[in-house]
């Protein structure tokens, strides 16, 4: 974990924005869909933007699916949050991320995270980062899980919901999936 260092004596908001110092952070989400397997694909391309940051908070149910060793940025879980903060004047992990990032993508989004965000619901760090997410920032979320869940209704009432909020969802696309259907998943094409 990357501590967060105090604010500098007469810090700005203008002084620290993306703008003057030329770089864009991007706080990367990912949770237990199977897409998971492609964390280590989308921050090496994400890296590949010049003058980018990243940094990726994950749940518990994604770290299944990849392995941290092959993740080349700061990666954050529940656990962080919890041991960064001791007391009173400590600061708070899911407030500094939020702080901290320019944009937000959440990628892949399973069918539990987005009911949750859809409700409000904030268990993890993950979830935290996004309830206090400041709307005049871009966030941006990735769907994916079975076809199945996919046509549930209640899963396009809850992309609803999080579009309702100003996110922005980025579509799935249709390919072959792990569990051999073939339906929609995360990705920008079906090699993906």
């Amino acid at each position: 974990m990357e501590p967060f260092p105090p604010p500098e004596a007469g810090f700005s908001a203008e002084k620290n924005s993306a703008v003057q110092r030329k770089t864009r952070r991007v706080l990367v989400g990912v949770t237990g869909s199977v897409a998971a397997l492609k964390l280590p694909l989308l921050v090496a391309e994400l890296l590949k933007i010049p003058g980018l940051e990243a940094k990726v908070v994950t749940t518990e149910r994604a770290k299944h699916f990849y392995n941290a060793q092959e993740i080349p940025v700061t990666l954050y879980s529940d656990e962080d949050e919890w041991q960064l903060w001791k007391g009173r004047s400590d600061p708070v992990l899911h407030i500094e991320l939020r702080r901290w990032a320019d944009l937000m993508l959440v990628a892949p989004l399973d069918a539990n995270t987005l009911a949750k965000l859809a409700n409000g619901i904030c268990d993890n760090l993950l979830t935290c980062v996004v309830r206090a997410w400041d709307l005049r920032k871009p966030l941006l979320f990735c769907p994916a899980m079975n076809t199945a869940m996919w046509e549930h209704p209640i899963t396009a009432q809850q992309v609803e919901q999080l579009k309702g909020f100003g996110y922005t969802e980025i579509p799935c696309v249709v390919k072959k999936l792990v569990c051999g259907d073939e339906g929609q998943s995360f990705g920008m094409s079906s090699d993906w």
